[in-house]
Formats: C-alpha cells, structure tokens, sequence
C-alpha cells in the first residue's frame, strides 16, 4: 500500500469455482494474486486494500457462513473468520459488495484493479465507477484512473522470501522424489501413464495433492513434442522417456524434467545428445548470479548446444554463424527458463524499458536446454532421429550465486544408470 498513488483504493478479486462437466467442478484452485496478499483459499472473495483510511484499510467481502451448506461443501470462515483468522480490518458479506462498494470507492483518485481477467468482474468495478458518475452533481467525485495493480505487486512476487524460499524448496524435494520413483519403476512394456500414476501418487503421499502443470510424460518419439500430455503410449526398450513434472506444495509450484532411457541403459547415440544438453545446462547454471542479465543463462545453453550440434555432425559450418543464422532452432526451439513461484510460469517482467533484466537474490528461475531430434527429420542420420532430451532443474538466486533446488533427483548419466540399476 505504501507504494499505491496517494488517495487511491486497490480491488482484487478471488477465483471463482469452475464447471469441469454438468454439475461437478474443478478443484478450486485460489487466484495467485490473491492467495499471495491473503492466504485465504475459499472461493468468491473480495479484497480492498484503502490506505490511509481510518475505519479500517484492508477490507475482505467473504461467503456469509452458512450452515445448511457447509454440511454438504466445507467449513467456511465468514466475516467474523476472515477478520480473526486472517489480519483482515473488517470483513462483509459479498452479498453486498454493490451497496458498499461505491461507497469505498467514491473521493479515491485512483482505482488498481487488473481489467481483462473476467468480464463479469470488470463490468462490476465500472458499473460502481459510473453510480458515482451519476451523482457528480450532488458532489460525488468518481476516481479520475484506473490502473493494474500488477506492476506493482508482481515486482514484490518476483523477489522470493525466506518462507517462501522454505515452501520452494519443500516442493522441489517432494518433486524430485517422485522423479527418482519414476526411474526406478520404468520398464520396457508399461505405458507412460504408469510412470504418471506414480509421480501423482508420490506428490500426494508428501502433502501436495495437485500437480503444479499438466504431467509430461513422452517416450521415444513423443519426448521431442514439448507439451506432450497424452501420456497413453507404450514404452519401448531402447528408447527414452522424458517426464516434465512438478508438484504445487501450498501454492507453490516445482518444475523438473529429467530424460532417461525405459531399459535403463542409454545407447550411444543418446548418451552423446544427452551430454550435450546437461554440458549446456551446467554452463547456464554457472552463469546464473546476482547482475547477470535474464538473457545470460539461455545464451550460454545456445553457445554450447550449437557447439555440440556441430560436434555430432547434426550441424555443420562456423558456430557464431549458425547462431547468428539461428540455425540451432531446428534442434532447439525454446527459451532456457522462466519465472518461477506461485504460478509455474511466473509472473515478472523479463526486461526492464526494453532491456534484459539483471536477476536479483530471491528470484527463482528454470533453467531447461533441451535438444530435440524429430522422427521425421530426413536432414540428419537416422540414428538421431526420434531422441528428445530436456533437462530442467529450478534454481534460486542467491547473494553469492545460486543454489539448485532440484538438486535431489540425479541428472548424470551415470548416475541415472545407477539408480535404475539399483531397483
């Protein structure tokens, strides 16, 4: 609040339940925005931040507790609830937020509330703007603006605190365990939703019932699809299987991919991309401290992937030209990472008046090379065609450097060998 414009009031509304098919829905799943500011986990809730006001400046509308429904859907808090429970000023029922709401909004100068979210919110907020309109000649002063709020509150999301830090991490262990679980049952003749079933059945085991994104989990040929979610094919000796998973641990999201072979054992030709790629990945690991811009880490895997591309022979010609030429994008098509925090894809702006950003201690970031041969690639030998390695590990920035989150599930080929061999 300290930050808002003088004079100015701040709405955030929460998640609202969804429909999955007729009568039954989604789990609910807290806007991120709201969860961040409140840690309130039920659905249609309001909250008003009014600095400086002296009735109370952060206000919640909530669900009215209602008996009769909370035998059949769960306890709710209610107003008295949310003002005991949850730092909240006052609290009132979201029954009626259109006779209250005007009120709270009438003399501010300025509005944050982030348009183009939902529809029905949003002709809500202006449909209070202009009951305040229509009274200008009563004296009524209706806000002059209205801003996103999210300039303001994503930079503070960005930058991780130490708790934060402690749930991060406790996601990153859970996932990676469920990784290290996903090595040991694979075999030759299971299919890829059984390596699904046993990292979902981990994630729950530990405390996080739901995943943080849509399981990947690609063998052979469906490795080189990035967003491959069907995970219904056959595993098949010789082959490998890259499995993009990550738990959501009270709110916060992991986000790991590891590649490895369904036998247990990577035949040559895999071994030498998947050196490349964790080469690569190390590199940008390395490069990854407080002041190096955003950019640095994804630069370093297309300085060494390109190298290595040219090592197998996969490409040919001077390295700095083929990057100039951006010939490694047939090999490898994506950016080395993203933001990571309540969302998988974070928020957080990448650059800053159109530069790259320079990363900050606290911020948490992937860092996932990958190099991805398709089976239909008639450019190359076919002994590549149809390996997909991806490596992704989530990293936080440190005073010093960094420190890998996701360090608990081996990424060595070695060291993945062993441990599928251990079983």
């Amino acid at each position: 609040m300290s930050e808002m414009m003088p004079n100015s009031v701040a709405i955030i509304p929460a998640a609202k339940e969804v429909t999955r098919s007729r009568d039954t829905d989604y789990p609910f799943r807290q806007n991120s925005d709201f969860l961040y500011l409140t840690g309130f986990l039920e659905p249609d809730a309001v909250l008003v931040l009014l600095p400086g006001r002296r009735q109370g400046q952060v206000l919640m509308f909530c669900r009215d507790r209602d008996p009769e429904r909370e035998l059949w859907d769960g306890y709710r808090q209610g107003a008295e609830g949310v003002v005991a429970n949850f730092g909240m000023n006052d609290a009132y029922p979201v029954g009626d937020i259109d006779d209250i709401a005007p009120g709270l909004i009438e003399g501010r100068s300025t509005i944050y509330y982030s348009m183009g979210h939902d529809d029905g919110f949003d002709r809500r907020v202006l449909g209070w703007v202009n009951q305040i309109r229509a009274k200008v000649r009563t004296g009524a002063k209706p806000p002059g603006d209205i801003s996103d709020l999210a300039f303001l509150l994503h930079e503070h999301r960005l930058i991780k605190s130490d708790a934060e830090m402690r749930l991060m991490q406790r996601a990153a262990d859970i996932s990676a365990q469920a990784h290290c679980r996903a090595m040991r049952e694979c075999s030759p003749g299971r299919y890829e939703y059984h390596l699904e079933s046993a990292i979902q059945h981990d994630f729950a085991e530990h405390g996080a019932r739901f995943v943080a994104y849509n399981s990947i989990v690609g063998s052979g040929k469906n490795a080189c699809c990035l967003h491959y979610t069907d995970n219904d094919a056959k595993m098949v000796d010789g082959d490998l299987v890259l499995i993009d998973a990550g738990c959501e641990y009270q709110g916060y999201a992991a986000d790991i991919t590891r590649t490895f072979p369904v036998s247990g054992r990577f035949s040559e030709e895999q071994r030498a991309i998947y050196n490349v790629v964790l080469k690569s990945q190390r590199a940008a690991i390395a490069a990854t401290k407080p002041g190096a811009k955003w950019n640095r880490p994804h630069d370093v895997t297309v300085q060494v992937i390109t190298e290595g591309l040219v090592e197998l022979g996969l490409l040919s010609g001077d390295v700095e030209e083929l990057i100039d030429a951006g010939a490694y994008t047939d090999f490898y098509m994506h950016r080395a990472g993203h933001w990571l925090g309540l969302d998988v894809h974070d928020v957080g702006e990448y650059r800053i008046d159109g530069k790259w950003r320079p990363l900050e201690p606290g911020m948490v970031l992937t860092i996932e090379p990958g190099i991805y041969v398709a089976q239909d690639n008639n450019n190359v030998d076919p002994k590549w065609r149809g390996i997909g390695v991806r490596i992704e590990d989530d990293v936080l920035v440190t005073q010093g450097g960094c420190h890998v989150l996701t360090s608990g599930v081996p990424k060595d080929a070695d060291d993945i060998e062993a441990l599928m061999a251990a079983v």
